[in-house]
């Protein structure tokens, strides 16, 4: 099956760049209110975390303003963004915290009417 949308459109991806750089400072500010707004309001999206399993934005939002807490700052050693068309990116970046500890984080983008939304996200620590 052949490809029909074009990947990587350069103004896309600096869109989808963009908003995943603003997730990622929201997440350093531990800013709830603005992680809860980067994600589709839906109950298709999901969260899959190094402890938690959240389905659904209200899972999600419920996480991020009562359980959640910020971690120790990081750093992205590696971002690949790859998009397709105009309405759906993703990115997947290796993050190293102060301890030296890698994290690797993958993010669905799509553009909605609001703007560019995570529909599902996935972190997990590297393995020892």
């Amino acid at each position: 099956m052949a490809m029909t949308e074009p990947t990587n459109i350069p103004d896309v991806v600096a869109e989808v760049t963009d908003s995943f750089q603003r997730y990622n400072q929201a997440i350093e500010a531990g800013d709830s209110a603005a992680l809860n707004g980067f994600f589709w309001n839906s109950p298709l999206t999901l969260r899959f975390g190094p402890k938690e399993h959240l389905f659904g934005y209200d899972e999600i939002a419920n996480f991020r303003t009562g359980a959640w807490k910020p971690g120790a700052p990081r750093v992205v050693e590696r971002l690949a963004v790859t998009t397709f068309g105009r309405d759906f990116g993703t990115t997947n970046a290796i993050f190293r915290g102060v301890d030296g500890k890698v994290n690797r984080q993958s993010q669905v983008w799509v553009r909605t009417a609001e703007g560019w939304r995570i529909a599902s996200a996935h972190v997990s620590p590297l393995a020892d």
